[in-house]
């Protein structure tokens, strides 16, 4: 049985600030999907031991692989990490204290070399080793910034040790324990994130499109809430008549281009999120099917005196044959949309919104 391998530990830094000072749901779910990226980002064979709050234990017995293989698992993990911030970030449609703050999240490495085992405890398999021990003491140090690659002596066997990019600098420091000292080598993973590609632009909206018919409503209640009511997919089956539920198909946090599929009294359809822009008066999100043949756009427009206007449009790709289909059942389609915006003003008393998004009482 093998005793000795690679420790690789892939934490995010500013989890414990921004947890206790964000809105939790939010924070957990924003939390999970960075792990999951930086799991999906494994190339190396490397095992999960355990996930431990805001990091991950790796691990792979064998020999120490080569600096130049260690140092590309580092930068994939550090490139989809933060590319996973940045869509977040501009995609976003949520305007709370966790999502806000996202995207100061950062990510350090810290990587060893040495002796563990596994042990079990009934389906539980975990590691135990001093070197498992090192690993996590070094995960608290002096370096200032949160954004780096830690390597031990075990897998900085060239010295001096090479620049693998052009910006890398290697700097030596050492972490203080009871037995003594464990030297180590870092370097700064900051410039990386300027190397990012810019975001792809989604296009999920229909580009030639053609309204069909409007509804309004005015609502007596705070736009924050109205939104949360309205955008967000789990709550459409106890609103939006004829659905009869809603099936998560992107299991994160709402932005643009995650989707849904919506299970009607006709059948079921998967739409995209595909656009919305906030302004603390004026709120506008739109849902696109995955064909982009139909789409509905919602207004929301806070008027003053604690009301807000809600305007629901709905549009099809031009074509002639289907306009005119849509022509003959529009008196039908306004009443069922009105009947869903009456049934929305239900549904409010019981919305909470997010934490740091608390609104006044109305």
């Amino acid at each position: 049985m093998e005793t000795r391998g690679l420790v690789f530990i892939p934490d995010i830094s500013g989890f414990t600030r921004f947890v206790s000072e964000t809105e939790i749901s939010h924070s957990r779910l924003i939390i999970q999907e960075l792990l999951e990226v930086l799991i999906q980002s494994n190339k190396i064979g490397l095992k999960v031991s355990e996930i431990e709050g805001d990091a991950i234990l790796f691990y792979r017995y064998g020999d120490a692989p080569p600096l130049e293989e260690l140092y590309g698992q580092v930068e994939d993990m550090f490139r989809e990490f933060h590319r996973c911030l940045a869509g977040y970030n501009a995609y976003r449609f949520c305007q709370c204290k966790a999502c806000l703050s996202a995207v100061n999240l950062s990510l350090k490495v810290i990587t060893h070399y040495g002796e563990f085992t596994e042990y079990r405890v009934r389906d539980f398999s975990k590691l135990i080793g001093k070197d498992i021990i090192v690993a996590h003491q070094l995960l608290k140090n002096d370096i200032e910034q949160h954004e780096y690659w830690l390597l031990t002596p075990g897998l900085a066997a060239r010295q001096p040790l090479p620049p693998l990019t052009r910006w890398m600098q290697w700097e030596y420091s050492v972490k203080k324990v009871d037995h003594g000292e464990i030297p180590f080598h870092y370097t700064q993973l900051s410039s990386l994130k300027k190397e990012l590609p810019p975001l792809p632009p989604l296009r999920l909206e229909i580009a030639d499109k053609v309204r069909i018919c409007s509804v309004t409503r005015e609502y007596r209640t705070h736009i924050i809430k109205l939104f949360h009511a309205a955008g967000d997919f789990s709550y459409r089956p106890r609103w939006q008549t004829g659905v009869r539920r809603v099936e998560e198909v992107s299991h994160f946090l709402p932005r643009v281009g995650m989707k849904c599929r919506r299970i009607t009294d006709s059948g079921s359809t998967v739409f995209y999120a595909s656009g919305y822009t906030f302004h603390p008066e004026r709120i506008e999100f739109s849902e696109t099917d995955e064909d982009q043949k139909n789409a509905y756009y919602f207004r929301l427009e806070d008027t003053g005196g604690g009301k807000v206007r809600l305007t629901i449009d709905y549009y099809i790709r031009k074509n002639i044959f289907r306009q005119l289909a849509l022509s003959l059942k529009k008196a039908s389609m306004i009443r069922t949309l009105e009947q869903s915006l009456q049934r929305l003003e239900q549904l409010l008393p019981a919305i909470r919104v997010p934490e740091a998004q608390t609104i006044p009482d109305q």
